[in-house]
């Protein structure tokens, strides 16, 4: 007789390890199946390796640096062996970890892949074995995969995806990034800091496309200080890779030479077809359909993170967990602004965004005041040598709301929960003590400059 649980969670990433953890603290029995590794694309080909990467590159940026902190050093160079190790080490312990805190909660954990046959009934395949289990409910956590362009094919040694990105054997001396996207720009700045000739090409009209323009203009202008060429607005039509360095045509005519070809133009939802098919699964498109509460067309099988193309990001997907698992244990919840959802992309400087654009916010013909505070103006800032950037407030006239911040600089990452807990408030944040030197201060006067009311800046 098959085993039988309370909820089964289909693939262990941020979404799928977050949903089974919270349905266990509720009282279920649950089942968690993965293919793979535990912790899904994230923990082990993605957020984690490439910060611990990008960690690696920004220590060895201040070592370079530190003449300018009134510091004498030899000169710094990356030992690339032992930075993979150490990003190994990382992901390991991680797992290692979340393996652990999975069995801790009484989860079981099935290895291979997971197919719901009918409503209620999962068959796990792996290379040696075949089993089956029923779940009263399921949700669907099956993640995402790297965008293949059909003109430029993944081969997996010269023209790559983020995977293969995140553990080259070697520094390579040059490489064109196609896509100018978060993966794209992340990657160039690891690379560039270890010493590769870094190209990106991006078809649209600037970098982070997704942001507003102002940050693309001062990203592409930061990059150039790294040795980041950047052609926007350009996009590759082959890639010859009969000799090396293999040679890279853009539109425009523009060849340029280079070991590795990244390409990083998003990804894609990783939906098992014969789940579909046997559900019948309601899709859009490539993805699922789901409501507010996480449900899809069949009841009792819910579906988060990459699957349904919301955000693309683990925080995305722990808040889309949070739904599902309380809907999947009798709870009532739903899912309300997905623009709440912090936007944090850890390039050199770092990008941080909540709440409306500022293009969002003219394009639905709104009355907003923009605030603005600059980090070259911030004792603390000074202080550490990291002035770049600034920090936009965008405030509604009619409600004196707060809609959007968009920051960019250093550490500005930190500052997002911070910038999310004032969004829709029209609360005075100059009643908020901020302590003084920190870099929260930019926040801070910012937020009143959209009100006409920052000490700092000087009068309009």
């Amino acid at each position: 007789m098959a085993e039988k649980f309370d909820v089964a969670v289909i693939g262990s990433g941020p979404g799928g390890y977050a949903a089974a953890i919270r349905a266990a603290q509720r009282g279920a029995a649950v089942a968690i199946v993965e293919k793979d590794l535990i912790g899904g694309t994230c923990l082990n080909r993605g957020c984690i390796p490439s910060k611990t990467l990008l960690a690696s590159a920004h220590t060895l940026l201040s070592i370079r640096n530190a003449k300018l902190m009134g510091i004498d050093t030899q000169p710094a160079i990356p030992n690339w062996p032992n930075i993979q190790k150490r990003k190994e080490a990382v992901v390991t312990g991680f797992r290692k970890g979340l393996t652990g805190l999975l069995q801790g909660n009484k989860i079981k954990i099935f290895e291979g892949t997971g197919i719901v046959t009918a409503p209620g009934k999962i068959t796990v395949k792996s290379d040696s074995s075949t089993s089956e289990f029923e779940a009263n409910n399921i949700i669907l956590a099956t993640g995402s995969k790297s965008v293949e362009i059909p003109t430029i094919p993944f081969n997996g040694k010269t023209i790559i995806s983020s995977t293969e990105a995140l553990s080259l054997a070697q520094i390579p001396r040059s490489m064109v990034i196609v896509g100018g996207g978060v993966i794209g720009c992340e990657m160039a700045c690891v690379y560039a800091a270890m010493g590769t000739k870094v190209t990106i090409v991006e078809a649209l009209s600037r970098l982070i496309p997704m942001e507003d323009e102002w940050v693309g203009r001062l990203i592409e202008r930061e990059f150039k200080k790294l040795a980041i060429e950047s052609f926007t607005g350009r996009k590759v039509v082959s890639v010859d890779t009969a000799a090396l360095p293999s040679k890279v045509s853009l539109d425009n005519g523009l060849v340029i030479e280079a070991e590795k070809v990244l390409v990083s133009v998003g990804r894609r939802a990783t939906v098992d077809k014969e789940t579909v098919e046997a559900l019948g699964l309601q899709m859009n498109g490539r993805i699922i359909a789901v409501d507010k509460k996480m449900r899809t067309n069949v009841p009792g099988v819910y579906a988060i993170g990459d699957v349904l193309g919301t955000t693309y990001l683990a925080h995305g997907a722990f808040a889309e967990a949070e739904i599902a698992a309380t809907n999947a244990t009798g709870g009532n919840a739903e899912m309300h602004d997905y623009n709440l959802i912090p936007r944090a992309v850890y390039t050199f400087p770092e990008i941080a965004s909540v709440g409306k654009s500022e293009e969002k916010c003219l394009s639905e013909g709104l009355d907003i005041s923009v605030g603005k505070s600059s980090f070259k103006a911030n004792g603390r800032s000074i202080a550490h040598n990291e002035m770049t950037g600034e920090v936009r407030v965008i405030k509604e006239n009619s409600t004196n709301k707060i809609l959007g911040v968009s920051m960019v600089g250093a550490t500005v990452t930190e500052l997002l929960g911070a910038a999310r807990a004032i969004i829709g408030t029209s609360e005075n944040i100059f009643n908020v003590c901020f302590p003084h030197p920190t870099v929260s201060e930019v926040l801070k006067e910012a937020a009143e400059d959209a009100f006409g009311l920052s000490i700092h800046n000087p009068p309009k």
